[in-house]
């Protein structure tokens, strides 16, 4: 294997991450015969079988599955070799790896594009997990320089910065009966269908103490792990949620949605930017490190403030 390229790593990489030749091209601006060129010389070197295809459907083999852990391990330390050159040469510019948990979606681009602005030479390549525990994964795996998060991992060994506050708010339709009551207590809550985040989320987790504090048990009548399938349900009289202020800015300002003043409310957490602490990191990652500190909480106060402001 002594022939193996990091650039045939690359490529076997993200077709196991994308599952797909075609994608993996599209990812890598490549065409799809390049990349499976690269996977079959790889194959090759190695002397087995990386992925199984049937049809369009591609899958790895048990051997693919062992190497893809090697395959990231030194595509990560090239990185970071990459990385401390970088510091040397004190240049701004490369590729940034930035996770973030999904309610982070709907503000993070907004700041990335203010950063961009300032940092043109940076290509930012954001990844979404869909829960706290899959950006913990990417973390461990180091596959993100930088992590958004609400509630740090205490699993890893990580540098954890607040940068901004987060609330978290009970919502309901338009014409809701709660509406009438000026702060209605949370033991009022009971009475009402919930749909809630999947256990794990950190928004689910903070509604979980919300009402353990208080001694009540929400009926919860649906789970859902996305907040965009969640605000429809809610839309549609399905039941109440507890969700991200961050995540209903759209439908409470047309309406569609209303906060309830409930006693307590909101929750209030806080944005963290994290990183692993074994990390070196690049310029370009302590350029956006120290920008969304600077920057992050003037941009979700500006948000946040009217949303919470009596009508």
């Amino acid at each position: 294997m002594k022939a193996i390229t990091f650039r045939q790593l690359r490529v076997f990489a993200e077709v196991a991450r994308q599952l797909s030749f075609v994608r993996a091209a599209e990812v890598l601006h490549l065409t799809p015969p390049a990349v499976t060129m690269q996977v079959k010389e790889l194959e090759g070197q190695v002397g087995l079988p990386m992925f199984e295809r049937q049809g369009r459907k591609v899958s790895l083999t048990t051997a693919g599955e062992y190497f893809l852990v090697y395959a990231k391990r030194l595509i990560a330390t090239l990185k970071d070799a990459d990385d401390a050159m970088a510091r040397f040469k004190r240049v701004e510019a490369g590729q940034l790896n930035i996770g973030m948990v999904s309610t982070a979606q709907y503000f993070l681009p907004h700041l990335l594009a203010r950063f961009r602005e300032e940092h043109p030479g940076i290509e930012v390549r954001l990844q979404v997990a869909g829960n706290r525990e899959q950006l913990v994964a990417l973390l461990h795996a180091n596959e993100v320089d930088l992590a958004v998060m609400g509630r740090p991992p205490t699993e890893l060994a990580t540098r954890s910065e607040p940068f901004a506050a987060h609330p978290l708010v009970f919502v309901c339709p338009p014409g809701h009966p709660l509406l009438n009551i000026g702060h209605p207590p949370a033991e009022a809550l009971q009475s009402y269908p919930f749909i809630a985040r999947e256990a794990g989320s950190g928004t689910r987790n903070a509604m979980e103490a919300f009402f353990k504090e208080r001694r009540i048990a929400p009926r919860i009548t649906m789970e859902l792990g996305s907040n965009e399938t969640i605000k429809q349900a809610v839309m549609a009289g399905m039941g109440l949620s507890f969700l991200s202020l961050h995540t209903v800015g759209l439908e409470l300002r047309s309406g569609l949605l209303h906060v309830l003043s409930v006693e307590g409310t909101p929750v209030m957490r806080t944005w963290n930017v994290v990183h692993l602490l074994s990390k070196l990191l690049s310029p370009a990652a302590e350029a956006f490190r120290y920008f969304i500190i600077e920057e992050g909480e003037a941009y979700l106060v500006a948000h946040d403030t009217p949303l919470l402001s009596p009508p």
